[in-house]
């Protein structure tokens, strides 16, 4: 038997990591569990003793010993266990102690739970059927802070996990409530790392996401997000200067959770929106990151991804968006040299944009202004500020990160999506700020979804005429570079997915641009084409490649450069396989180019012991 020790310091549970059982799973072992005598007299611990399991007396007898002449040494498991009496409690045993009427015990008790909890789903489908979980819910009010830190540090291994029951009996018994009332009063660090690491697991469970914006939301963002962002309200008595941002585990815990429940839907989208302070937190954040060069740790992705869901179908979701709509938009952006009639409208129809002066496009697409704006945009309106392209641009130039580059192409995706007046801004301003070349860079990447988020980012970017001039004269070359060749796919070896995306985007820039496909046809793209065309295993690259050799070929000027490099009809008609579609325009159907992205229940969950968590 190893000897493992009390030790008169740091109490608790805690999993040691470095040690390894023979089935090669971590084993957490009973240490720390010495504090002084003093407050407890005599009467107090024979009553205690004589109540409790021999392994709980000996846990209590260590908890309250102090030899005075040898104030440093150690209590040995092995003494307690050479007790004839000796036996390891079952599960029941531990449970009934956390209703003890002794705090110390109900603190061992949950501390012991923990332990057990960690990383064994068996445990904990015990632990739910033998309802321990309500108990442990209840101790998280419990006035001493020991009990309910225990009892916390228990719910998180519990909560932890592909089984879903765990987090659903914790949100059954008013868990999620408790724990949001817990992270209200308390001032210890632990435990708010605790509570919200808790939270983040509880997150990752559909179900549960909506009901955690409705009962933590703000709590979450008034505790955690706001202070540790060092973002300061304009409103606020603090007059200082806004401070760095604290990248926090507890920051790090209740990003990861809000990253999770703004994948939800609308209403999830809608509610992290409105909340107060939120968007101008995690933008001031990541600010903050830019220029302390924090771009790649956990924390920054955290607020990347909910800033990217956030923008999802801005366009769409945001209170009034049908005023900021503009249906002439598409054929104005796509008309070069367009003059503007007598009788044709300065501005978008309805309400002008909040603060501007001006109307929103100007005579030319190439000298598209931005806003002049008379009040300061604030709360959700920061989403989709023409700002936000030079942080979100920062990012990719920046980061190593492939999640945050990913959602940080994601969210300029989103946000020039649509036909509406701040898309158009959005476009024009990434143009501006040197943001396509930052982005045909990210093209050679090796991460598949990086690849693919740029992509749609440059199809939607493309609906500005101007830019699209500018991607097919930039990035053509590396687009053609991440197709594969037939069934040969290249090194990177790209998902479907992304072939699709890159397609798509290729279908876009040559749309209603025959220079862009001289220029694909002279980047010898059509041998790829015609080989995915003819060859692919996927129905969806075969429709998408159809397209774009359908385009190429209705180009009838372009038609001898085809014939001379010996091509003909036939090598630009679609496969059976690969029929195309017909819309109601009559135009050939392709993927929605403004579609946007966000992250579907990509739940991060934590490893969570007494003082420590994994990713």
């Amino acid at each position: 038997m190893q000897n493992i020790k009390f030790q008169p310091s740091f109490p608790g549970l805690v999993a040691d990591r470095t040690s390894l059982g023979k089935q090669g799973k971590n084993i957490a072992y009973p240490v720390n569990l010495c504090l002084s005598r003093s407050g407890y007299d005599d009467a107090f611990m024979a009553q205690l003793e004589g109540n409790l399991n021999p392994f709980f007396q000996a846990m209590c007898r260590a908890q309250t010993l102090q030899i005075p002449h040898k104030r440093s040494s150690m209590v040995s498991l092995d003494s307690i266990r050479r007790d004839p009496r000796w036996r390891d409690p079952n599960l029941q045993e531990v449970i009934a102690m956390l209703r003890h009427p002794m705090d110390p015990v109900k603190s061992n008790a949950a501390a012991y739970l923990q332990h057990l909890c960690y990383e064994n789903d068996l445990i904990k489908q015990e632990v739910r059927q033998l309802n321990g979980v309500p108990i442990l819910v209840e101790l998280l009010d419990h006035p001493k802070a020991e009990v309910h830190r225990k009892a916390c540090g228990a719910l998180r291994n519990i909560s932890y996990g592909k089984d879903h029951n765990n987090k659903m009996t914790i949100k059954n018994c008013d868990g999620i409530q408790a724990l949001v009332r817990l992270l209200r009063k308390t001032s210890s660090m632990e435990v708010k790392e605790l509570v919200t690491g808790t939270l983040w697991n509880l997150s990752s469970h559909e179900p549960l996401k909506l009901i955690i914006i409705n009962q933590g939301l703000q709590t979450l963002t008034d505790e955690i997000i706001i202070p540790h962002s060092g973002w300061r309200r304009r409103d606020s008595a603090d007059s200082s200067k806004p401070q760095s941002a604290e990248w926090t585990t507890v920051f790090k815990n209740t990003s990861g959770c809000l990253r999770n429940v703004s994948s939800d839907g609308a209403e999830a989208r809608q509610r992290l929106r409105e909340c107060e302070g939120l968007v101008a937190a995690l933008l001031h954040a990541l600010q903050s990151a830019v220029i302390n060069k924090d771009t790649d740790i956990k924390s920054v992705e955290n607020c990347v991804c909910i800033l990217r869901n956030l923008s999802y179908h801005v366009h769409k979701e945001i209170p009034g968006a049908e005023h900021f709509q503009e249906p002439h938009i598409g054929h104005l952006m796509r008309s070069v040299g367009h003059q503007k009639k007598k009788n044709e409208p300065e501005c978008c129809a309805g309400k002008r944009p909040k603060g501007w002066k001006k109307g929103f496009l100007d005579r030319k697409y190439s000298t598209l202004d931005l806003p002049k704006r008379t009040e300061l945009m604030k709360g959700l309106e920061l989403l989709y500020q023409p700002e936000v392209v030079r942080l979100y641009l920062s990012l990719l130039t920046c980061s190593h990160n492939h999640n945050t580059l990913e959602a940080a192409a994601g969210a300029l995706q989103n946000l020039a999506a649509g036909h509406w007046a701040w898309s158009s801004y959005i476009r024009a301003t990434v143009r501006k700020e040197k943001g396509l070349p930052i982005l045909v860079e990210l093209l050679r990447s090796d991460a598949d979804k990086v690849v693919r988020a740029v992509a749609i980012a440059l199809r939607n970017l493309a609906i500005d005429r101007r830019n699209k001039d500018l991607i097919g004269s930039y990035a053509l070359r590396d687009l053609v570079a991440n197709l594969p060749c037939g069934q040969q796919h290249p090194v990177k070896n790209l998902e479907g997915d992304t072939v699709v995306s890159i397609l798509n985007t290729i279908y876009e820039i040559i749309t209603d641009n025959q220079e862009n496909t001289r220029m694909l046809i002279q980047g010898h793209a059509v041998q790829k084409l015609v080989a995915i065309n003819k060859s692919s295993q996927s129905a969806r690259e075969t429709k998408a490649a159809s397209h774009v050799l359908q385009t190429i070929w209705a180009y009838k000027e372009l038609r001898t450069t085809l014939i001379k490099a010996g091509w003909n009809k036939s090598h630009f008609k679609p496969t059976t396989s690969g029929g195309t579609k017909k819309s109601k325009s009559g135009k050939q159907h392709s993927d929605d180019i403004t579609l946007p992205l966000m992250e579907k229940n990509q739940g991060q969950e934590i490893v969570a012991s007494s003082y420590s968590s994994k990713i």
